[in-house]
């Protein structure tokens, strides 16, 4: 199972809205199959594990391990429930049971009225934690959400400034951990900036020091006063922008009403669940990282802290979360959280 879970990441960035699976074929004692998901579309795990098996006959004393309960409907692939049983392999073991509700239990059902025996939760909490964000969004019908922001060693994430007065952002990042940032965005579906920090920093929002795709761009622009020629304007990468106003779509700009005399964040992610987004970046402004925190909508955050003094500038966030780990970088530390309180 834990190869399972080590086959499986090699799916992140690539198969959301979907969970990450590795599937792994064992004929006494010595694997003869293994595969994952791949991409959101194309063959499930245990279709790439069975594939992969030279010699075909011997599926029928083998077992299958899987990370993830197989799935047992018709989606953009047949189940692969049917697929188990046509090959007739006689043993599967499952991770953990999947919470979508056309699955849930159902898979591992038809496999055991099929003859097939079943053996379910093995390493479940590693396995419910490697698709923490697919199931986030089916249970809490919202994308899971990242925190992301760096700050100086006295607590700060920039000077104030004001629009148009020629002062650029300050740099708080390295080298090093700019490329992790875009790794980061490669990895999740859909990144989120106020209308702000869109204005002063002008952010592309892209993975250009990463080779990966690029994460939906997401901005707050309430009146649609960014400027034309921004980065976010670009057209060159699917962008999304929450607006009071009517606006027609552009090349690959979609402009979404909401009312922004409410609050807005029940709206935003009533909204990406509609559209698949499974995860959500949330890169700043400060107001905006304020009001996730103060919501309790978040689940994880990632704090950069560098040598660097500000002595006087714009608050960093302050959130209460169980630290994970702890990455250290040149002048640097990146701080991994998680929020346990979330009912």
């Amino acid at each position: 199972m834990h190869r399972c879970i080590q086959l499986a990441q090699n799916g992140k960035g690539f198969v959301a809205p979907n969970p990450m699976v590795g599937a792994v074929i064992v004929h006494n004692d010595i694997i003869i199959g293994e595969g994952f998901h791949r991409q959101y579309g194309e063959a499930h795990a245990e279709v790439n594990a069975v594939a992969c098996v030279k010699d075909q006959s011997l599926l029928e004393q083998s077992t299958m391990y899987v990370n993830l309960e197989p799935c047992s409907h018709y989606g953009k692939t047949p189940p692969c429930t049917g697929l188990i049983i046509d090959k007739k392999i006689p043993e599967v073991v499952i991770g953990c049971i999947d919470p979508f509700p056309e699955v849930s239990g159902r898979g591992i059902r038809i496999l055991q009225e099929a003859g097939v025996e079943v053996t379910i939760n093995v390493l479940k909490e590693e396995c419910e934690r490697l698709n923490r964000r697919f199931f986030t969004f089916v249970q809490k019908k919202r994308p899971y959400i990242i925190l992301k922001w760096a700050q100086s060693a006295d607590g700060f994430i920039d000077k104030k400034r004001n629009f148009g007065d020629g002062e650029k952002p300050v740099r708080l990042s390295n080298d090093f951990t700019q490329l992790y940032t875009h790794k980061t965005r490669a990895e999740e579906s859909a990144i989120l900036v106020g209308f702000n920090t869109a204005l002063l920093d002008n952010p592309a929002l892209t993975t250009r020091s990463w080779n990966g795709k690029n994460p939906l761009r997401i901005v707050l622009d309430k009146d649609l006063n960014i400027p034309a020629n921004f980065n976010l304007l670009d057209g060159n990468i699917p962008t999304l922008i929450y607006t009071r106003k009517k606006k027609e779509p552009e090349k690959n700009i979609t402009y979404r009403e909401i009312e922004f005399n409410k609050n807005i964040l029940p709206q935003i992610m009533a909204d990406l669940y509609n559209r698949n987004i499974q995860s959500l970046i949330v890169e700043g402004g400060s107001m905006l990282l304020n009001s996730f925190i103060q919501s309790n909508l978040w689940d994880e955050a990632k704090v950069e802290t560098t040598s660097i003094l500000l002595n006087s500038g714009v608050p960093a966030p302050y959130l209460k979360g169980n630290l994970l780990n702890v990455l250290k970088c040149k002048k640097s530390v990146i701080s991994q959280y998680e929020n346990r309180q979330i009912p």
